[in-house]
């Protein structure tokens, strides 16, 4: 009779199982309903801890408080100004903005004339604030020039907290409107609850 070959032999397992079941899995097997509600309400608080612990990610810590937004400047556009155009209409020629009273809030300074149907006629120069409710138009609360003083305005800026412009005017009645023949460097610092100017006039040259 053939010889019947030899089952091959059978590897060993290398992870021996336990013979004692595992101390752990033994708690767990036999718990009782009072232990697991003592395991959760303990899993809870140690929960509860960690995401108070957290940083960012935990959504319970303070969002950093954020810097406020600085306030809008006033609009030169919509407001209205001491102005005696005779029915025509005026115009903004120049604009600029700053904290001219050192209270954080931007001022609007704007140079104004009416509009002509030919040349320049003399500008007003005035300070402008917000209006007293939301949506209202800015209001006038400084003229510093008036338009009755017949001066152009150029090298017009606000800087430093104060208004700085140059003044283009004229010594005598007899000189003609196209050719100014003063020259004024102004500038305006609030202080003392106005504004105060100081300058230097020089003659221009022909």
């Amino acid at each position: 009779m053939p010889e019947t070959p030899a089952p091959p032999p059978q590897e060993t397992s290398r992870v021996q199982p336990s013979a004692a079941p595992d101390l752990a899995d033994l708690a767990h097997t036999h718990a009782r309903p009072a232990h697991w509600l003592a395991t959760a309400t303990a899993t809870a608080a140690v929960v509860a801890l960690a995401g108070l612990l957290q940083p960012g990610h935990a959504g319970a810590t303070a969002t950093p408080a954020t810097a406020p937004s600085p306030a809008a400047a006033p609009e030169a556009a919509g407001a209205a100004y001491p102005l005696d155009c005779a029915g025509a209409p005026h115009k903004v020629a120049k604009r600029a903005s700053g904290d001219l009273d050192g209270d954080g809030n931007p001022e609007t300074v704007a140079v104004v004339h009416c509009e002509a149907g030919s040349g320049t006629p003399p500008s007003g120069v005035y300070v402008l604030t917000r209006g007293k409710e939301a949506g209202a138009p800015a209001r006038v609360v400084a003229t510093l020039v008036a338009p009755e003083l017949l001066k152009s305005v150029t090298d017009f800026s606000v800087r430093d907290g104060a208004v700085h412009a140059t003044l283009l005017g004229y010594s005598s009645p007899d000189v003609p409107s196209c050719c100014p023949d003063e020259k004024e460097q102004v500038s305006w610092h609030w202080k003392g609850g106005a504004f105060v100017r100081t300058g230097q006039a020089e003659a221009r040259g022909a």
